[in-house]
């Protein structure tokens, strides 16, 4: 009778064919923007391609594209603002597409963008999916798609690419791909130097994967039963409403070979730090080299002093006051989902993640208009939005989606327009 009505189960959609419905909505959403940003450009007498592509970080992501690294900016305050501050994947990439195809460095930036946001959302919907499901994967890929500064998905940044790297690193340790997890964590850590919340993630999921084994060891039906678990078990099979999430750090193949998961830890490191040490032999300052190139920048680590006192400024005049509010709501927000996940029970590597691109994010000394894209990669502050959100009926769901990506599209012309982006 089992066999029967195992035989007669219907086999499992793949992983792109479920995500196609995601991956549609995203694409309309980032459509919508696009167009919105067109045409509030047109009316102001400037060029959208040219707010995408020539303004700002993807001005010395193509500089470094097109004449490498050493070129640098001295301001009258004595700042130092050197291009060794931004990781090299990006005009790499630039540069081997200007290369092959007709297009100009800015162009390239721009496809690469467009190509790697939609690399982005499938990695949000692996997983979203894998941990609840495909309706809360879609969801997830669409409140990605519309954050009120989701018009950074199409410019000439390393946004998107960092996370689609990010991304598909974690859904391989999810699925107990150690080796692509720890490859594509090196590539995430040429990207961006955030790229060291994804080496953390896959350390520490490791750790505990290596922790379970040795647990198990000393339980063999703890084992059998692992694996029985791990072979029946179907991605985004479970009923997003009632199943719980995975377990902190539970490994899909909870048993992974040594050699392999201890392959991928070594990995993960490789490009951040190299490029870091590289960027110290250059400047002749050894391995804290990168630092000083970041000082130069004004940016650094001071645990968010720097950042408490710019909101606690707002609070000298009535105007402004509105302004620290809503900052000060926005953290609160954010620390909300962050906790949330963890009483969720969110797989390990996820939380370990989300809250080391928070603190990178919220308790840096950078330049503070520069937070909200800084904080974009951390999408897995979106699963408890996106399980709310997969609740009601789909139209009730489809609506509040359109709202929100009109709304996105019209913010984002009028900042991109604006202030934008540093």
């Amino acid at each position: 009778m089992t066999d029967l009505a195992t035989r007669a189960a219907p086999p499992h959609p793949p992983l792109l064919r479920r995500a196609a419905p995601a991956l549609l909505g995203y694409a309309a959403v980032r459509a919508l923007g696009l167009v919105v940003l067109a045409v509030w450009s047109a009316a102001r007498g400037k060029s959208a391609f040219t707010l995408l592509t020539a303004r700002w970080d993807s001005l010395w992501y193509t500089r470094v594209a097109e004449l490498g690294y050493g070129y640098e900016v001295r301001l009258p305050n004595g700042d130092v603002h050197s291009n060794l501050a931004f990781f090299p994947l990006l005009p790499w990439l630039e540069r081997l597409l200007h290369a092959v195809t007709p297009l100009s460095y800015a162009a390239a930036g721009f496809v690469v963008s467009l190509v790697a946001s939609l690399a982005a959302a499938a990695g949000i919907f692996a997983v979203a999916d894998r941990v609840y499901g495909p309706r809360v994967g879609t969801c997830a890929v669409l409140l990605w798609a519309v954050l009120p500064v989701g018009i950074v998905q199409s410019m000439a940044y390393s946004e998107s690419l960092f996370t689609a790297l990010a991304a598909w690193s974690l859904y391989a340790v999810l699925t107990g791909r150690w080796v692509s997890s720890g490859a594509l964590a090196a590539l995430a850590g040429l990207t961006r130097p955030v790229g060291a919340a994804v080496v953390a993630a896959v350390w520490v999921a490791g750790a505990v994967s290596f922790w379970r084994e040795r647990g198990a060891k000393h339980t063999p039906d703890a084992v059998s039963f692992g694996r029985e678990r791990s072979a029946s078990h179907t991605p985004g099979a479970r009923d997003e409403e009632h199943a719980p999430a995975l377990t902190p750090g539970a490994p899909v193949t909870p048993y992974a070979p040594g050699r392999r998961r201890a392959l991928g830890m070594l990995l993960a490191p490789l490009g951040a730090a190299g490029y870091v040490l590289w960027v110290g032999h250059r400047t002749g300052k050894g391995p804290l080299g990168y630092l000083d190139v970041q000082a130069g920048w004004r940016n650094g680590f001071d645990g968010g002093y720097a950042f408490a006192r710019f909101v606690a400024d707002k609070f000298t005049s009535f105007p402004s006051a509105l302004a620290g509010l809503g900052l000060i709501a926005g953290v609160a927000l954010l620390i909300w989902l962050y906790v949330t996940g963890v009483r969720a029970r969110q797989p390990v590597e996820l939380l370990v993640y989300t809250g080391v691109v928070l603190a990178l994010a919220l308790c840096a000394s950078s330049y503070f208009g520069s937070k909200p894209r800084l904080l974009m990669p951390a999408f897995p502050l979106l699963l408890p939005l996106a399980r709310a959100l997969a609740r009601p009926r789909t139209p009730r769901s489809a609506l509040l989606t359109a709202g929100l990506a009109v709304a996105a599209a019209v913010y984002g012309a009028f900042w991109l327009n604006g202030s934008g982006p540093p």
